[in-house]
């Protein structure tokens, strides 16, 4: 019924892994895993910095530009400027904020790394809190 497999496979060979296939092992995967999670709630918080100030943001911003920083080998996340983004509520960055945060914290943990761990766990407590009140209206 299914026409049988006829070429080689590019990703290994009988001899072994193929030499000209990058290979990166499953640390490096779940620091690039973790970098992009952190990076993403970074924007998050950016933008919630443009439409809330706070000085717990801020402290955040810079706590979570120093993990994606020290993830990706000392280079800087970028960094947008959102002043012309304000179309979501609060409320929906506090919720997408706190997903974030989630995914980087299952990543953090299965990568045993306790500093970004510690800091999601923090960031999806803040925004919980941030929350309470939409929740408590319910």
């Amino acid at each position: 019924m299914y026409e049988p497999i006829r070429d080689k496979s590019v990703h290994s060979t009988v001899d072994g892994p193929n030499p000209d296939f990058p290979h990166r092992s499953r640390e490096e995967e779940l620091d690039i895993q973790l970098a992009g999670h952190l990076a993403a709630l970074l924007a998050v918080t950016d933008e919630l910095r443009a439409t809330q100030a706070s000085a717990d943001l801020d402290t955040a911003a810079g706590r979570l530009a120093e993990q994606v920083s020290r993830l990706r080998g000392g280079r800087a996340p970028v960094r947008a400027s959102t002043s012309g983004r304000r179309d979501r509520g609060t409320a929906a960055l506090h919720r997408r904020a706190h997903a974030l945060a989630g995914r980087a914290l299952v990543v953090a943990a299965s990568r045993a790394d306790t500093a970004a761990a510690i800091l999601a766990a923090e960031r999806m407590d803040a925004h919980t809190a941030a929350l309470e009140p939409e929740l408590a209206s319910r």
